[in-house]
């Protein structure tokens, strides 16, 4: 099991904990993740089994349990622990990944280059709303992941007809493409999965 990551956010409007954890999952993983709707957190519980990583989620709203408002801060400061864990160790840097069930499948690619992109397409109409969820929301997680650890993210439904199956392939590519990306290589420490390597900003006020 590797070490612990622990990124806390902090707003007026929010407190977020998240916890990752590369390895075995621990036999309660799924009851750590632990935000305000149940559909979300059912999601985030595929990414965790597909990508062998054990997610703690705890989370404090100052007033409202706004679905937008959960869904993005969630997810950036998901894609936050993500991205120190790549700053810490020597991960892969990039995977790709096929999520099927029944029906619905969706392709994912992932690649950690210090890019934030979201690139979201689907051949096939979804309904609005799953579960209780906007649909738009469960896009806005992935984009919220991209922004927080800084990753370039490319998610293409193929095929589906089902609302929760679609939504279960898309969750389930993205955490196998996750997982991937995560694997080891210890010839990619401190280094990007792009040839451009090290990124390095320097800020003077000169």
């Amino acid at each position: 099991m590797q070490e612990k990551i622990t990124v806390t956010r902090k707003t007026t409007e929010s407190s977020i904990k998240v916890t990752i954890q590369k390895g075995k999952l621990a036999p309660d993983y799924r009851k750590k993740i632990r935000t305000p709707h149940p559909f979300l957190n059912h999601m985030i519980e595929h990414i965790a089994w597909r990508a062998a990583l054990n997610i703690e989620i705890d989370m404090e709203l100052d007033e409202f349990e706004l679905v937008h408002l959960v869904t993005e801060d969630v997810s950036m400061t998901l894609g936050r622990a993500v991205r120190a864990y790549i700053q810490k160790n020597a991960p892969e840097g990039y995977g790709y990944g096929i999520g099927i069930i029944d029906e619905a499948q969706a392709v994912a690619a992932v690649s950690f280059e210090d890019r934030a992109h979201l690139d979201f397409t689907s051949a096939v109409p979804y309904q609005e709303f799953v579960e209780g969820i906007p649909a738009e929301e469960l896009i806005t997680f992935l984009e919220g992941f991209a922004q927080g650890a800084r990753c370039t993210l490319h998610m293409d439904i193929k095929k589906g007809e089902n609302g929760h199956h679609i939504w279960e392939a898309v969750y389930r590519a993205f955490g196998i493409a996750l997982g991937a990306a995560l694997s080891e290589n210890p010839a990619r420490k401190g280094l990007t999965s792009g040839v451009a390597g090290k990124v390095i900003y320097e800020v003077s006020d000169n």
